[in-house]
């Protein structure tokens, strides 16, 4: 694939050198010269075979018969074609392309019109044989220029390229059989007339239509056959709003009486609980039968208005199904991810995403990215949204190849969408389709797009929609029957769609349900009296041990870092000489014990192998092989899988991952870890728009949990606070838990209490640094065998008669406190853990300050007053009568200067014991 203009200008026995060198040794040339030489071999004896008839050896040698440098000139030329060709094809259905520099003319290789009819041996390179320079470009521009572009010069794998290369030079120009024309030609006609239809009803209502796209519901369909007849079983859609409604009607079978309804306000919605969303955000899953009488699932999934936030939910569902429903087998799945031009070009999410497609722990055998490119975002022009040639530049980062396609030609695109399916099956890896079309109306039909793009809106004014330009190629092209048939397919859809807005019903189509979704419906929706008390996640002394033992082995050939060794063998002791073990055991024996009852975890984020401060060290590493070792694998008798996985550098597409993966499974204990829970800010659409929403506006239950490392130990403003005040300020309707965990085995019951719930909700803790090795946070056996989550840990050690003071803290603070009133001796002094902030456990609180009724009350934090919990609970605690206690407000979480830190402190503490 690379240029070989050096050649060229070079003397014709330096190239007669290189055949020489290539005759002996075929391997000592470069590989895309030795495929030249290979194929200049081939030519010449061939012409020496057809042209005489006879069987004789060619007599031909390169200084007597062969022009080297003109041939390898064709040669160059060819290269251009596979290589740029896109940049020439003709795949803008409304206005001329730019002129992007792709110098094929004939011109640049040195020739001009007198040498078109002379022959040249190089065609053997594109399977013509010798044939004449005319031949040569006609075949080339008919694989590489005509409505569709193929970008893949980048893809570094030989067998990749020549796959591609059989596909578009040897089978795309094949013509499809006529009951695929009428299948395109009937879904082409689908789509068109639901928008049509729409637009009439509802005028001014927003439906983000797919007018002047409509060829994707074709290209859907044919993915979805395609797929199917490649053993695919299940197919998982991520897209934002434009065509959603389409989608949902002609390719997902949601009756249109359901549609319908909604613009009519006339749906039944479930109203127990949430808000619920607009029509064209919600999910849908359906069963249907292919072309070829397969029965394949389909699920769309919900999603926001940003718009490719739904990407990374698309893939960790789509691997979370394979991994419990196929054995990981990828080729069952297939995730779609349907972009924008705008939007895929333009969102940082989509390149973390493509980043994630090859690594060990997000692989899910590959996605189809199709791109609606309606040439316009919003209201701004290409020009102004992106400095890239194309809106999927970036797929070559991970050099997946991109089919550019001109949407108004249907079978060229049902063609891609074959080939981009095949090659997903074949190399389990990512592919592009780049459908460019164009947007009929404006973001929305309310909005009038003249009023910034006037000229492109004149051209499409008076433009033909696909499925009017279908039924013309197909009467120029042998097929008489198409108008009548197009016109009969019209006035039977549009009859239908009448009947169903007329309330006539539509059956539904039949559904089975898999066992994920069969776990799903056995859950039931949480109650306001689920969180008065967790409910009891003890495990029983003899698990406690077995367990305990399998985390502190490892096998014999294996030899773990000294200080590794070291650092388990201090575990072993405490629990000898103490019966306690410390957070990083008690955080191990909560996964074991979940695996233990049947359940999957899966764990990621950036470097939890060993945990960001080195203290889980759940995977060893040989220090003489490198190789890995889990201390979760040898836990006898578990039948939930283990998987944990060092993570990207990505905060917003990872945990979208494992949202995605967490909404497939409910039996899965899924959980993503901040390195400092300061960056879990930079995936906060998925917080807000999926975990603390998502249930409220899509019905949607999720067990995801996110672990952010949070407390204030001097080290600066961007690794001390995980911004617990956002998160508080989402909470309602019990829609997520937020944690501050000071003790070994709170945390322990809190990740068992995740899947032992008859219900699911994402778990935020926030976990003190500071307890991963606090003496203070060690737990005995005692509390891992008994009881369950203490949402409020009262002061053991206070004498409700003598105390005079409560301080009420969470987290880390806590340990200060205690060490303050150990070393003053403190009796009047009363400490009380809010454990869980959210559900707030108010009647334990209320008991509580009935208990120390002779008692003033303070709320203490490390915070800012702007911050922490402070703001939350003077909102929600409003039957204790309580101050506060905190650092002063302020813009940053927290100073960066360690001096500064210390004395902030200090007066946090004494304000607590002098006020």
């Amino acid at each position: 694939m690379k240029d070989f203009s050096y050649i060229t200008s070079s003397h014709p026995a330096f190239v007669e050198s290189l055949y020489n060198d290539f005759s002996k040794n075929p391997e000592s040339v470069d590989p895309e010269l030795r495929k030249f030489f290979e194929g200049f071999d081939f030519a010449v004896s061939s012409v020496a075979v057809n042209g005489n008839g006879a069987s004789a050896p060619s007599t031909a040698t390169p200084s007597e018969n062969v022009d080297w440098m003109r041939e390898i000139r064709v040669y160059r030329m060819i290269l251009g074609y596979r290589n740029k060709g896109h940049l020439i094809a003709k795949t803008n259905p409304i206005r001329e392309r730019k002129d992007r520099g792709a110098n094929l003319n004939l011109g640049f290789f040195g020739f001009s019109e007198a040498d078109l009819d002379k022959e040249f041996y190089a065609g053997q390179l594109v399977g013509l044989g010798k044939t004449t320079l005319k031949n040569i470009i006609d075949y080339l521009k008919k694989a590489y220029a005509t409505h569709v572009g193929v970008e893949f010069k980048y893809i570094s794998e030989q067998e990749r390229v020549d796959w591609l290369y059989n596909e578009m030079e040897k089978k795309f120009n094949d013509p499809l059989p006529l009951e695929k024309r009428k299948r395109i030609l009937e879904k082409l006609n689908q789509g068109v007339m639901f928008e049509k239809f729409l637009h009439t009803k509802y005028i001014g209502q927003k439906r983000f239509s797919l007018e002047g796209g409509e060829t994707t519901i074709a290209a859907l369909d044919a993915i979805i056959n395609t797929a199917a007849d490649h053993d695919v079983q299940e197919v998982v859609i991520g897209m934002a709003h434009r065509g959603r409604l389409n989608v949902l009607a002609n390719i997902m079978g949601k009756t249109y009486e359901q549609i319908f309804s909604e613009f009519e306000g006339t749906a039944k919605l479930d109203q127990t609980m949430g808000s619920g969303d607009v029509k064209y955000h919600m999910g849908y899953g359906s069963e249907v039968t292919t072309t070829g009488n397969k029965t394949i699932h389909l699920k769309l999934m919900p999603n926001p208005s940003h718009l490719e936030a739904v990407d990374p939910v698309v893939v960790g569902f789509a691997r979370a199904k394979a991994d419990v429903m196929y054995a990981s087998d990828f080729d069952k799945i297939l995730p779609i991810l349907i972009h924008g031009d705008a939007s895929i070009a333009g969102q940082g999410i989509v390149y973390e995403v493509l980043q994630m497609s090859d690594l060990k722990g997000y692989h899910t055998g590959g996605t189809i990215h199709f791109v609606i490119n309606n040439q316009i975002g919003f209201t701004t022009d290409f020009d102004d949204a992106r400095s890239s040639d194309y809106c999927t530049s970036l797929a070559g980062a991970i050099q997946a190849p991109v089919m550019h396609v001109n949407g108004d030609d249907a079978e060229s695109v049902v063609k891609c969408v074959e080939i981009a399916t095949r090659y997903r099956q074949q190399f389990n890896a990512d592919i592009f389709i780049d459908m460019v079309c164009y947007r009929k109306h404006g973001h929305n039909e309310g909005d009038d797009p003249k009023f910034t793009q006037p000229h492109l809106y004149a051209l499409i004014d008076k433009h033909q929609n696909p499925r009017e330009i279908y039924t013309s190629y197909l009467l120029d092209n042998g097929e008489a029957d198409a108008k009548d048939l197009a016109k009969e397919m019209e006035k039977k859809f549009w009859a239908d769609l009448q009947e169903r807005l007329d309330e006539i019903k539509q059956n539904p189509l039949p559904y089975n349900y898999q066992q994920p979704e069969l776990w799903w419906k056995s859950l039931r929706k949480a109650t306001s009296e689920d969180f008065v008390q967790s409910p009891n996640t003890a495990i029983s002394e003899e698990n406690f041990k077995k367990l305990f033992d399998a985390l502190m082995v490892w096998p014999g050939d294996f030899t773990p870092l000294k200080k590794v060794e070291k650092i388990i063998q201090d575990k072993i002791k405490l629990f000898q000489g103490e019966n306690k073990v410390d957070w990083a055991t008690g955080e191990l024996l909560g996964y074991a014990s979940v695996l233990l009852d049947g359940n999957d975890v899966r764990m990621s984020g950036q470097d939890v192998k060993r945990g960001t401060f080195s203290h889980r060290h759940a995977v060893l590493r040989d220090e003489n092989t490198d190789k890995e070792y889990s201390r979760l694998s040898r836990i006898e008798g578990a039948k939930g899988q283990f998987r944990i996985y060092n993570s990207l550098l990505s905060e917003y597409g990872v945990l979208g991952f494992e949202y995605g993966y967490a909404m497939a499974n409910p039996h899965a204990l899924v959980l993503w870890e901040a390195q400092f829970g300061d960056f879990s800010n930079g995936a906060q659409t998925m917080i807000d728009q999926f975990i603390s929403a998502g249930e409220q506006k899509w019905n949607r239950m999720n067990g995801v949990v996110m672990l952010l490392p949070h407390g204030y130990e001097g080290q600066g403003p961007e690794h001390s606070s995980a911004r617990l005040e956002r998160y508080l300020q989402a909470c309602a309707e019990n829609n997520m838990i937020i944690t501050n965990i000071t003790t070994a085995a709170n945390f322990f019951h809190a990740l068992r209490r995740q899947v032992a719930w008859p219900f699911r909700k994402p778990l935020i803790n926030f976990a003190p640094k500071a307890n991963l090795r606090h003496p203070g946070s060690y737990s005995h056996i005692s509390e891992f065998t008994t009881g369950g989550f203490r949402e409020v840990i009262d002061d053991e050690a206070a004498n409700a008669n003598e105390v005079k003071k409560v301080l009420f803290c969470s987290g880390k603070l806590y340990f200060d406190l205690a060490e303050r009133k150990q070393k003053e001796g403190r009796s009047d002094i009363a400490l009380v853990r809010l454990e869980q902030i959210y559900p707030l456990p108010l009647k334990q609180l209320e008991d509580l300050y009935k208990k120390y009724n002779k008692a003033v009350w303070f709320w203490v934090q490390e915070e800012p007053l702007n911050m922490g919990a402070a703001s939350f609970l003077q909102m929600n605690l409003k039957s204790l009568n309580y101050g506060v206690i905190s650092r002063n407000p302020s813009a940053a979480t927290a100073t960066g200067y360690a001096k500064v830190h210390k004395q902030e402190q200090e007066e946090i503490i004494q304000t607590a014991f002098s006020i």
